[in-house]
């Protein structure tokens, strides 16, 4: 789908009165070009909050996602199963899903690269960005935040 009907649909969509005193976009704009198209329909983007992973780390954190066909869900280092191969509910075997194969984790991380990353530097220049190391609990990671959400 074009960026101009993307951004429409936004500007459109934050239009409306539940929008009236802010929102939060996750993931867009996802390149500059989206970020300017966004920029020229008048949508104020004030605040973009970067959280910060190291790629070793999201490699462990997304490849070691268990998954079971009854719906549960595991973690090699989180939250492991008792045998770390069979589901604690049903006792089937664990699965990887597809988007948890390193391969396709270090492709998305080399998009993310090659295209997101340039946001960084455009919204640095316009004084909005904020950086988060995101830690390694989600409450932490929560708690910086909003530290820098608030200045």
């Amino acid at each position: 789908m074009p960026d101009e009907i993307v951004v429409d649909i936004l500007k459109n969509r934050i239009a409306a009165d539940d929008c009236k005193n802010g929102f939060i976009l996750d993931g867009f704009p996802r390149n500059v070009a989206q970020a300017e198209i966004t920029e020229q329909m008048g949508i104020v983007i004030d605040k973009v909050l970067s959280i910060e992973v190291p790629d070793e780390e999201i490699l462990e954190r997304l490849g070691g996602r268990r998954v079971c066909a009854c719906g549960a869900s595991y973690h090699t280092r989180y939250k492991p199963s008792k045998d770390g191969v069979h589901c604690d509910k049903c006792g089937a075997e664990l699965q990887i899903r597809a988007d948890d194969q390193p391969e396709t984790i270090k492709k998305r991380l080399a998009v993310f690269h090659n295209q997101t990353e340039q946001l960084k530097e455009y919204y640095l220049a316009k004084g909005v960005l904020r950086i988060v190391i995101g830690q390694e609990e989600v409450a932490d990671t929560t708690k910086e935040t909003l530290k820098a959400l608030e200045g």
